[in-house]
C-alpha cells in the first residue's frame, strides 16, 4: 500500500509539474512579445524569426517558471488529496501526513538538480535569442583609447579594440614583477586565441629593474602567458546578465571592480543563478503544508494561493536583490532571503500540519 500511495503521489506531483512548467512560459512570452513588438517591427523581423528567437528563450522561461510550477503543483497534489478525504483514510490507515508527502522530497530534489543543469545552459541560448532578435547589432563591437587592469594586475593601454577580428591595435602592456622590476610592453597589433590568450606582434619588451637599468627587446610575435581575459570582457558594454554564466558574471564583476566601479548588481545576479533553482526544492516545502489549509476553498482559491505566493515570492527576490544591490545587504543574503524566509515558513508549517 506504501508503494501504491508513493507511486501516486510522486507522479501526480511530477505530471501536475511538467504541464504548468512547460504552459506557465507561454505567458512570459506573450507578456514580452507584447512589450517588444514595437522594436521587432521595426528591426524588419518576421513573424518566424520571433518565433526563433522566444524558442531560444523558452528555457529562460522555464527556468524562471518552475518555482511557480512546483507551487501549484505541491498544492494541487495535496490539495486534491485533502478534498477527497484520502489523507484522512491515509491517517486512519496508519500512515502520517509527513510519511505521505515524503515522496515530492526526491522529487523535488531531482527537479531541482534538473533546473541547475537547465540553467548552465540558458546563458547560450540567451545570447543566440539576442543574434536573432538583432540586440547584437545594436550593442558596440568595439571601443578605442581605454585602460584596462587585468585580475593578474597587469595594465593595459589600448588604442583600439575590435571584436569581430578578436584583435586590438596600439596595445601598451605594464606590469611590476616579484623582484621589483617593471616590464612595459608595447605591440602594434594583439591577437586572441581561444585557449591560448593574446599575441602580441611587432613590438619590444622593456625591463626596468629596481636600480634603474634598462633592457630592451625586440619581438615579431610575443605571448604573455598571463594575458589571458577574453576580449568581451574588456568592452565597457558586457554582455545582458541573462547572457552570462555564473563565473561569467563573478568575472565580470572582478572586472568592473578593478575598473573602480560597483560590481554589486552583478553579485547579486550571480546568487540569483543558484538561488533560482534551488528555489524549487524550497517551494515544495512551503506548499505542501500550504495545501492542507485551503480544504473549503476549492481549485479556484488553491491557484489564488499559489499565484498569491508566487507573486509574494518574486516580490522578495527583487526587493532583496534591489537593496543588495545598493549595498544594503551582502549580494548572497540579497539572493537567498527570499528561500530562507519561504524556507522556514514551510517548515513552521509543516510542523503544525496535523499528522
Amino acid at each position: 500500500m506504501i508503494r501504491t500511495l508513493d507511486r501516486m503521489v510522486g507522479l501526480t506531483f511530477t505530471w501536475l509539474f511538467m504541464v504548468f512548467v512547460l504552459s506557465v512560459p507561454i505567458l512570459f512570452i506573450l507578456g514580452d512579445l507584447s512589450d517588444q513588438q514595437g522594436r521587432f517591427l521595426d528591426r524588419g523581423l518576421s513573424v518566424l524569426d520571433i518565433a526563433h528567437g522566444y524558442l531560444f528563450m523558452y528555457p529562460h522561461f522555464i527556468l524562471w517558471s518552475a518555482p511557480v510550477a512546483a507551487l501549484i503543483a505541491a498544492v494541487f497534489t495535496v490539495h486534491s488529496m485533502t478534498t477527497h478525504r484520502e489523507i484522512q483514510a491515509a491517517k486512519a490507515g496508519g500512515i502520517s501526513f509527513h510519511r505521505l508527502v515524503a515522496p515530492l522530497w526526491p522529487v523535488g530534489a531531482a527537479l531541482t538538480g534538473g533546473a541547475f543543469l537547465l540553467a548552465s545552459i540558458v546563458p547560450g541560448a540567451n545570447q543566440r535569442a539576442a543574434e536573432i532578435f538583432g540586440e547584437r547589432e545594436m550593442r558596440r563591437e568595439w571601443r578605442h583609447d581605454f585602460v584596462y587592469q587585468t585580475e593578474t594586475e597587469e595594465t593595459l593601454s589600448v588604442q583600439q579594440l575590435f571584436i569581430a577580428s578578436n584583435s586590438m591595435d596600439g596595445v601598451l602592456m605594464e606590469k611590476w614583477e616579484e623582484d621589483g622590476s617593471l616590464s612595459h610592453v608595447w605591440a602594434d597589433e594583439a591577437v586572441f586565441a581561444e585557449g591560448q590568450g593574446w599575441t602580441f606582434r611587432q613590438g619590444y619588451l622593456r625591463l626596468i629593474r629596481p636600480g634603474g637599468t634598462e633592457t630592451t627587446y625586440a619581438f615579431e610575435r610575443y605571448r604573455p602567458l598571463e594575458l589571458t581575459v577574453a576580449p568581451e570582457e574588456l568592452l565597457d558594454d558586457p554582455p545582458e546578465e541573462e547572457e552570462m554564466s555564473y563565473g561569467e558574471l563573478g568575472r565580470q564583476a572582478a572586472a568592473v571592480y578593478r575598473s573602480g566601479g560597483d560590481p554589486r548588481e552583478l553579485l547579486v545576479a550571480r546568487e540569483q543563478k543558484l538561488a533560482i533553482p534551488a528555489a524549487i526544492l524550497v517551494i515544495v516545502l512551503f506548499g505542501t503544508p500550504l495545501a492542507t489549509t485551503v480544504e473549503k476553498g476549492g481549485a479556484a482559491f488553491g491557484v489564488g494561493v499559489s499565484l498569491g505566493s508566487t507573486l509574494l515570492y518574486i516580490l522578495l527576490l527583487r526587493l532583496f536583490g534591489a537593496i543588495g544591490a545598493a549595498g544594503g545587504i551582502p549580494p548572497f543574503w540579497a539572493a537567498w532571503t527570499p528561500n530562507v524566509l519561504f524556507l522556514a515558513v514551510g517548515i513552521v508549517l509543516l510542523f503544525r500540519v496535523r499528522t
